[in-house]
């Protein structure tokens, strides 16, 4: 069945007809009555990086609907532009084809779609801050505990999959760190756009010599790490878990958010990342092995049976740190999150670098 309208790319197209159109394509019962748009960020508001977001609150006909809540989140395409359609159709796939099967905390999905013919996306999702969720950023201290919390949640996403022979057939369609329009747009088709942000970025410039890296070999070394890893260790990753990605509710629960990068990979990519990106630089330094021990023993208590030693774990880790470098902020202008946000995460993602001595360890693989 086709969409009986286009998919919205602001507040405005979020109508009653336009969301029991989306509600009817997912299959789902619920009709809506009345809604009322409480928020709609698009690609310019700080916090928007690759898609825009509209919260709104909602009445049904005949009351509410069993289950259903009031306040909700559509996300949508952040503008016009199609350049992040793969990662749209990734994320649809994501929540319509893997969340329903998934134990572990991240957004509920009541319905989604990516359309081919626009590129543009829908997807209908509970609003969170209805269970008292915080969305965390690099300018807070995040406890141990709490990132111990979200080690057990990768942990969970990671046990699922392990080395699975689901992955090489029924879910053969999910893409890898080098295969599929997600792996293309960011392995290749970003470089420009990154070399362009490390010549004009002051702050890129400086942080991207300081490790004594050019962009051209930055890109090499990181397809060379993927080539490396995919003969590793794999499972389902997020893929982009950066802190700002994550979310911590009052239970103590930690779940993660924006799955436009997920596929089959290696799980210190995850790893790596969120450690590196929700820590201080000194307490990353103090902690970071522990937190890697950690992850390794919550693998175990999950079912996983042949995980790699921590000395392996360990120089994955270690390694990971070059996407995290340059695909994880150098793609990222300021108006993404905001001039603070965006220094502080290249800042702790280029000392780790070099602290972990990640220049020298993907020179060995290359």
């Amino acid at each position: 069945m086709t969409m009986p309208i286009r998919h919205p790319i602001d507040g405005e197209g979020v109508t009653v007809d336009y969301l029991n159109g989306l509600l009817q394509h997912s299959g789902q019962a619920p009709s809506i009555a009345d809604v009322t748009i409480e928020e709609s960020r698009t690609y310019g508001d700080q916090m928007v990086s690759t898609a825009a977001r509209v919260l709104f609150s909602v009445r049904y006909h005949d009351g509410m609907a069993q289950g259903w809540p009031r306040h909700l989140m559509l996300k949508i395409a952040r503008t016009d532009d199609d350049v992040m359609a793969p990662f749209y159709a990734n994320e649809v796939a994501f929540y319509t084809q893997l969340r329903p099967s998934l134990d572990m905390e991240a957004p509920r999905s009541f319905g989604g779609h990516y359309d081919n013919e626009t590129r543009h996306f829908a997807l209908l999702m509970e609003n969170l801050t209805t269970r008292g969720a915080h969305f965390p950023t690099v300018l807070e201290t995040v406890s141990i505990d709490r990132l111990q919390r979200l080690l057990e949640t990768l942990a969970l996403l990671h046990a699922r999959y392990w080395n699975a022979s689901l992955l090489r057939q029924e879910l053969a369609w999910l893409g890898n760190a080098l295969e599929g329009d997600v792996a293309h747009l960011l392995n290749d088709a970003a470089a420009p756009y990154i070399q362009h942000e490390i010549d004009t970025q002051s702050f890129k410039t400086e942080l991207v010599g300081k490790i004594g890296w050019t962009g051209s070999e930055l890109q090499a070394g990181t397809k060379a790490l993927h080539r490396h890893q995919m003969s590793l260790d794999q499972c389902l990753v997020h893929g982009d878990t950066h802190l700002g990605n994550t979310y911590f509710l009052p239970d103590g629960q930690c779940g993660l958010l924006d799955w436009q990068l997920m596929g089959r990979g290696h799980p210190m990519h995850d790893v790596s990342y969120i450690i590196a990106t929700a820590l201080s630089i000194a307490d990353r330094r103090v902690h970071e092995r522990d937190l890697l021990r950690y992850y390794l023993d919550q693998l175990a208590a999950n079912g996983v049976r042949n995980a790699p030693s921590f000395d392996a774990s360990w120089a994955e880790y270690s390694r990971s740190m070059i996407w995290n470098v340059y695909v994880g902020w150098l793609t990222t202008p300021v108006v993404n999150y905001g001039w603070e946000i965006n220094v502080m995460n290249h800042l702790r993602l280029v000392t780790a670098f070099e602290d972990l001595e990640t220049g020298k360890l993907v020179r060995e693989i290359m």
